[in-house]
């Protein structure tokens, strides 16, 4: 029997370093803390937060019904009109956006100043798009799309100048696919791929183990979309692919008869659950 585990697996360096904020800021702070949505796209992480004392604020309507205190950002970023609503508000900021987010606010900033509209790669209800969305110049034009057909569909004025930019955890070879489609049309287009490099290594890694494996486990929150997007990858190489968020979502049993079995995790995944599912996938072999 044969295990193989993805060296990628688990927490990015974005996603590390804005749990690590709020954990700090809990030792730190004498005033109530904050996140602004859920940290990160994992319900057992926010889960643990609650229990130290960590709000969620899910809309900034109710940000009277608070005492203010510490806010701390994301790290899938947020608009620059929530960023100042937060603030005018009282409330101290912690940035704690992923640096590859907050790269692609300067850049949309940055070319819808100089007169280019705006085309996003990605999901447009994800907060990372919202977020990106909300640094473009208010009267830029900004088209979001995610499929091959919307591609198709896609069309520029005559002498309008267009940045491509995408959602940092994007699939790579959908990015390919869509700038192909977009680039052939003729358009002025500057392609800037923003697809952070972890989340390249971790899809490519993926897909080498899914295509050498007899099962699959993906194993990340169902709201994560770069776990989404492995689990689409490793299902095309692998039919017999299963995505959990915990080890208490797999039954071990299906495994028995299976020869390799591969392991992988979204960027929001905590070691601690990853690791189980890899005891109790050798456990059961």
């Amino acid at each position: 029997m044969n295990v193989l585990l993805a060296k990628s697996a688990g927490f990015c360096f974005g996603v590390k370093r804005a749990v690590n904020v709020v954990y700090e800021k809990i030792e730190e702070a004498d005033t109530p803390i904050y996140t602004y949505g859920p940290i990160i796209h994992n319900e057992e992480v926010v889960k643990d937060l609650e229990k130290k004392g960590v709000t969620v604020i899910h809309s900034l309507d109710k940000l009277g019904d608070y005492p203010v205190g510490t806010m701390i950002i994301r790290s899938h970023g947020i608009s620059r009109m929530e960023y100042e609503t937060i603030k005018q508000a009282g409330f101290t900021i912690v940035d704690a956006t992923c640096p590859f987010v907050l790269k692609i606010h300067r850049l949309v900033e940055e070319y819808s100043n100089k007169g280019y509209s705006i085309l996003i790669f990605g999901n447009e209800n994800h907060p990372e798009v919202c977020g990106i969305r909300g640094w473009v110049k208010e009267d830029t034009r900004v088209s979001i799309i995610g499929t091959k057909e919307e591609a198709q569909e896609f069309s520029l004025l005559k002498d309008e100048k267009c940045v491509i930019v995408s959602q940092t955890t994007f699939n790579y070879n959908k990015f390919q696919e869509l700038v192909e489609i977009i680039t052939k049309k003729g358009y002025d287009i500057i392609v800037l791929n923003t697809i952070c490099n972890a989340t390249e290594e971790r899809q490519t890694e993926a897909r080498k183990i899914a295509g050498q494996s007899d099962a699959m486990i993906v194993i990340g929150d169902k709201k994560s979309s770069n776990t989404q997007k492995l689990f689409e990858i490793c299902k095309n190489e692998c039919e017999n692919t299963y995505y959990i968020q915990t080890s208490d979502d797999m039954d071990y049993s299906k495994l028995k008869s299976i020869n390799n079995v591969g392991i992988t995790a979204g960027a929001s995944t905590p070691n601690n659950i990853i690791e189980e599912v890899s005891k109790n996938v050798r456990n059961e072999l």
